[in-house]
């Protein structure tokens, strides 16, 4: 090889394709007949995006550099009657971000769902609006109802539920990603809280929680941990807080032979391997991840 060719060889970059799965934090439910949490954002480059859009392109990533990863915190119920329950945190990925979902409306002044990367679910009084979501990445909430029945807040994959009756709506449902080699369902909706004895609004798959009933709070009402699912929202007698969100995930996917990732500290992850590629987990921090 000419001389001119050996050192163009030596300097060039060498990246390669990362795939991805970005999930924000779900939004917290409200209280006193309160819509469900939205259920964090979801950008992925495999099998599924959120919020109907195009599949998002891999990342290109050179070796011996730093890129920044943080895992999205659930946002909270909430904890005073009739109040919105608060949004979801971003996730990001290097130049990825996946937006928070939004809270669950309560009710009266505070009626209308927060947007976020899912919309949070209306509340009751006059109708409460959904908050809406971000696009190509997930669904507005529902609409409530003045019959007494709050909405259920936006998934990955489906809108949240508007009611019209005193029964709270189901939260909308996530989108399925076999990016770690099998199919997992993440970003669920909450399901917003009924005026009702005995009926609770289900939580959208993907691990949204449940509304709550007048008599008990059927099912799980927190959205599930590192699916970036919606809380549920409250019922009208009880005195209990809305469900919080679930915290968000990153997962990336990459050929084995492109290298070996160093995970840095201020995060919590794993790697396994899924025939010629490795996925890493990130679950929880935020720091900075790098391939050698």
């Amino acid at each position: 090889m000419p001389l001119i060719g050996i050192i163009a060889a030596q300097n060039y970059p060498r990246g390669f394709n990362v795939d991805y799965l970005v999930v924000a934090g779900g939004g917290g439910g409200g209280t006193n007949r309160g819509g469900g949490g939205g259920a964090g954002g979801l950008r992925s480059t495999v099998t599924a995006t959120g919020g109907g859009g195009s599949l998002e392109s891999a990342l290109l990533v050179s070796k011996a550099t730093n890129y920044t990863v943080t895992i999205g915190a659930g946002g909270a119920g909430a904890t005073s009657s009739g109040l919105k329950g608060t949004n979801g945190a971003n996730s990001v990925f290097s130049v990825i971000t996946s937006t928070g979902g939004g809270g669950g409306a309560g009710n009266s002044g505070n009626s209308t769902g927060n947007n976020g990367g899912c919309g949070g679910g209306g509340g009751i009084v006059t109708s409460g609006a959904g908050g809406t979501g971000t696009a190509n990445q997930g669904f507005a909430g529902g609409t409530g109802s003045s019959a007494g029945g709050a909405a259920g807040g936006g998934g990955a994959g489906v809108a949240g539920t508007s009611t019209s009756t005193n029964i709270g709506g189901a939260g909308g449902n996530g989108v399925a990603t076999s990016i770690t080699g099998s199919s997992v369902t993440y970003a669920g909706g909450g399901g917003g809280g009924s005026n009702d004895a005995g009926s609770s609004a289900a939580g959208g798959s993907g691990g949204g929680g449940s509304g709550g009933a007048n008599t008990a709070w059927p099912g799980t009402k927190n959205g599930t941990t590192n699916r970036g699912s919606g809380g549920g929202g409250s019922a009208e007698f009880q005195d209990t807080d809305g469900g919080d969100g679930g915290s968000g995930v990153v997962i990336l996917r990459y050929l084995t032979a492109s290298g070996t990732i160093t995970i840095g500290a201020g995060l919590t992850g794993s790697t396994a391997t899924d025939g010629s590629y490795k996925v890493t987990t990130i679950t929880d921090g935020t720091g900075n991840v790098s391939w050698a």
